[in-house]
């Protein structure tokens, strides 16, 4: 019987993208570079400041999967090849090396030992090194391995191997790779498989070719295929706003100011592009305190130059280009700019004429509100890294030849909520609140994140990026019950960078499939809806099942980056999250553990609130 595999064209970026191994129907591949990709299928997905911060040309989208009624077979598509191609036959334990020339059209791998052929299946452990490798075991030297050297020679069989189950033992030691070739006999079991055993590096993935391999000397790891470890994908993404011609654009007003007041401004115009420009550049960095890119913008604006491309190639483009300010902007604009694809609306608490608790004290902690009845957002994969996030990283073109990156485009609703300056500013002025921040931020500085994390939290962690991020969280789960949206189809963006003067969140819809185009997500944000929302949020962020363990927690998750937050109160899937569920604390919020909450006073009042009614029964 013909089977049909399809992978969707959003799931192409992530979490399939290139680079990535994942099962279906029993079955596993991996995705190729996208120098494998067919020219004429793929489609345009435009982005021009997107691209020009990664430094690319511009952004494809792989060609959309058909459903089954439609399906046309043998269409392009972005390709995948099996992997591991070691598989095994569960009936007669025959293990076979799988190569391309054995695929059939439409036809799963079959054991050519069995009659009726059995479906073979992939063997669950794969080699990955730092450089971002990955290959198939070497199960025949793994079968050997407790042999002498000259023993190993006379086995003149390499792929006589089988994979045998014992029914005395239990876990990885009732597996076992043994040789079946004739006088062999050589055998050993896994229990020691995960780790590193001294096996080389091919110095290439699966879909590259031979002469593409590299000299690698990086230690081989042993992991499951199916391993945290195996895939870290690098995907950036941009809002489509309208282009403006705002100083804004270019980066801090105040600073760009600075700059073109200076008195060597004019000489270092007259200058650019050649080696003199350097000296100049430097002296008005270190008395302005601007940026390369801001320099290169306003120089840009005043010669009439392109903005330079920090590099053609994109796998050295920066990991994460700060794009927050333009979109800031746009959103807190007081005419926000529309177009096809970002269509905004402001809107209120609808408390305005409230003076009884909880809702005058929530009205004065909100500020504004805008609801966006349309967006659209592209996601790009730059590359990935193996074994952890901040080792080697392996480009979406491999070959490095390309110019352009493999990317989708998602269209969508969301809710910005802002806070109030005022009572922001005095909350964060709290010397427990600075004390309690002071110490995340030192656990910030000794985890390897940092520097990816700081190009979203700023050059220092603050209180009011915890506070959104974490009120952003509590938000989305509440969301998931209030509007029906999974968790995993809502997605955040924190915009809480203290040198932007930024103090609001942006929830939307985030998923590029069926589950993201449910629609309601703007109603939700409408009065007065939205302040319930927030009334039920803080009261239900107010307890968790862990507590007092969560609540009193002096450092938790990844790398102590959390306080009081679990997954049974605040943390979010992945995909939902800008910082990978780091930086969160409940305390913040509601309060705790002598820290002062923002909305600390609503969760009280609504208590009190509780108990009087109980009491008037």
């Amino acid at each position: 019987m013909s089977r049909t595999l399809r992978v969707r064209q959003s799931q192409t970026v992530l979490p399939f993208g290139v680079g990535a191994v994942f099962d279906i129907q029993g079955e596993s591949f991996v995705a190729t570079g996208i120098g494998d990709w067919p020219q004429k299928a793929r489609q345009r997905v435009e982005s021009p400041r997107l691209a020009a911060r990664l430094g690319v040309t511009g952004f494809y989208a792989a060609p959309p999967t058909a459903n089954d009624r439609f399906d046309t077979p043998d269409a392009p598509g972005a390709p995948y090849i099996r992997f591991p191609s070691w598989l095994f036959c569960g009936a007669c334990r025959r293990m076979k090396r799988w190569r391309i020339a054995d695929e059939k059209p439409g036809q799963p791998p079959r054991c050519p030992s069995c009659s009726p052929g059995r479906t073979l299946a992939p063997m669950r452990f794969v080699q990955i090194c730092a450089a971002g490798h990955l290959g198939d075991v070497d199960w025949w030297f793994w079968a050997h391995s407790r042999r002498e050297a000259g023993e190993r020679r006379q086995c003149g069989e390499r792929e006589k191997l089988r994979f045998l189950v014992s029914e005395r033992a239990s876990g990885l030691e009732a597996l076992c790779v043994t040789c079946t070739a004739k006088g062999c006999g050589a055998f050993r079991d896994l229990l020691d498989i995960l780790g590193t055993h001294g096996m080389r590096c091919s110095g290439r993935n699966p879909w590259q070719r031979a002469n593409e391999a590299t000299e690698c000397v990086m230690p081989v790891q042993i992991v499951q295929r199916t391993a945290g470890n195996l895939y870290y994908p690098v995907v950036h993404s941009a809002l489509d706003i309208p282009e403006s011609d705002a100083p804004a654009s270019h980066g801090d007003e105040e600073r760009a100011g600075r700059v073109r007041e200076h008195d060597l401004w004019v000489s270092l115009c007259r200058v650019a592009g050649t080696p003199r420009a350097d000296v100049f550049r430097t002296m008005i960095q270190e008395d302005t305190g601007a940026d390369d890119r801001l320099l290169d913008a306003l120089l840009a604006e005043e010669t009439g130059q392109p903005l330079p491309v920090t590099s053609s190639d994109p796998a050295t483009a920066p990991a994460r280009p700060d794009l927050s300010r333009e979109e800031w902007v746009a959103f807190t604009a007081p005419a926000p700019p529309a177009t096809r694809d970002f269509a905004l609306r402001g809107t209120t608490l609808g408390l305005g004429q409230e003076t009884a608790e909880p809702w005058a004290g929530l009205h004065r902690r909100i500020g504004r509100i805008v609801l966006a009845d349309r967006l659209r957002e592209v996601r790009a994969l730059s590359g990935f890294s193996r074994i952890s996030p901040d080792a080697s990283l392996v480009p979406a073109d491999t070959a490095r030849r390309l110019k352009w990156l493999p990317a989708v485009e998602v269209f969508g609703e969301g809710i910005l909520l802002t806070l109030d300056q005022d009572e922001l500013t005095s909350w964060e002025g709290a010397p427990e609140v600075r004390q309690r921040v002071a110490g995340m931020r030192a656990d910030l500085d000794r985890s390897f994140q940092k520097e990816r994390l700081q190009a979203l939290t700023g050059e220092e962690l603050s209180p009011c990026f915890v506070l959104l991020h974490t009120l952003a969280h509590l938000l989305i789960r509440q969301l998931s019950f209030e509007s029906g949206y999974t968790t995993a189809s809502l997605r955040e963006r924190v915009y809480a960078r203290p040198e932007q003067n930024q103090y609001g969140i942006l929830v939307y819809t985030a998923a590029g499939d069926a589950a993201g185009t449910l629609g309601g997500l703007v109603q939700q944000g409408e009065p007065p809806r939205l302040a319930e929302t927030l009334l039920r949020m803080t009261e239900a962020a107010a307890w968790c099942s862990a507590d007092p363990l969560c609540a009193e927690h002096t450092g938790q998750g990844f790398g102590n980056l959390n306080r009081a937050a679990c997954h049974a109160c605040a943390l979010l899937p992945e995909t939902s999250c800008e910082t990978g569920n780091t930086l969160l604390d409940r305390a913040l919020v509601v309060g705790g553990e002598q820290v002062p909450g923002y909305l600390e006073a609503i969760v009280t009042t609504a208590r009190n609130a509780a108990v009087d009614a109980l009491e008037d029964m």
